[in-house]
């Protein structure tokens, strides 16, 4: 059982392409998409149309719950950029695509193997606003991971790529395919890489990989994308494809 795990696509249309590509070249048996699909990026109605035509499992981020419940942005942050992006991005929106969102999971778990699972989540099991983290003290995360169990366990949010050990289990962060960060930045203005990232997490019997990957993706493209709009962030957001 090969599984692909993409996470943070924020609305990134080019990334998510070319990391579908990279997917398809590998070969997986299931793509599995661990939320913030469709927020702070030019292009969120071909994001979920892409998810909605792919049919694969989606984890419930916080920005997919800041699209369908506006009032909830506001416990999360008080950018002004960030909040009228998101506004945007839900203008853009269908009734049909935003009831799309309100289907996916907060959790999920699937066995790779007989003897491997795989549970996954956004930010942690206990919150889909927590940061999870290579440095997080293992005391901290035994209460973050709220009682739950797995061979690996993945979740995204920080747009971060990592992968630790924690008292025998294996913790992943597939990073961002629309907007991955340099450094964690805590809410601070992040600077992005060029590349789009995903991992793929495999069980042979009994044996568990986890590969972490990095997809090239046409700056120029994703600039053109961003300038065709009057997204609030997009001027920030051009100064990273150059």
């Amino acid at each position: 059982m090969r599984v692909a795990l993409i996470s943070d696509l924020h609305a990134n249309a080019v990334a998510l392409k070319a990391v579908l590509d990279d997917i398809a070249r590998v070969g997986v048996d299931q793509i599995v998409c661990l939320g913030d699909v469709a927020t702070l990026g030019p292009q969120p109605a071909a994001v979920v149309e892409t998810l909605e035509h792919l049919e694969c499992p989606c984890i419930l981020g916080n920005h997919d719950e800041f699209l369908t419940d506006p009032e909830l942005i506001k416990t999360y942050t008080q950018a002004p950029m960030v909040v009228d992006s998101v506004d945007w991005c839900r203008s853009l929106m269908s009734g049909t695509e935003l009831e799309f969102l309100t289907r996916f999971r907060t959790t999920m778990e699937i066995a790779l193997d007989d003897n491997s699972t795989l549970f996954l989540f956004h930010g942690t099991p206990r919150s889909h606003m927590e940061d999870l983290l290579a440095t997080t003290p293992a005391e901290e995360l035994d209460q973050m991971l709220n009682g739950h169990t797995g061979t690996v366990m993945a979740g995204g949010h920080t747009h971060i790529q990592m992968l630790r050990q924690h008292r025998g289990t294996l913790l992943l962060n597939p990073g961002s395919v629309g907007a991955p960060f340099k450094d964690y930045v805590k809410g601070q203005a992040p600077t992005l890489m060029p590349h789009a990232e995903y991992a793929t997490v495999e069980a042979v019997n009994g044996t568990v990989s986890v590969d972490l990957k990095r997809v090239a993706v046409d700056k120029n493209a994703m600039r053109k994308a961003v300038l065709d709009t009057d997204l609030p962030i997009g001027e920030s957001l051009v100064k990273h494809y150059v």
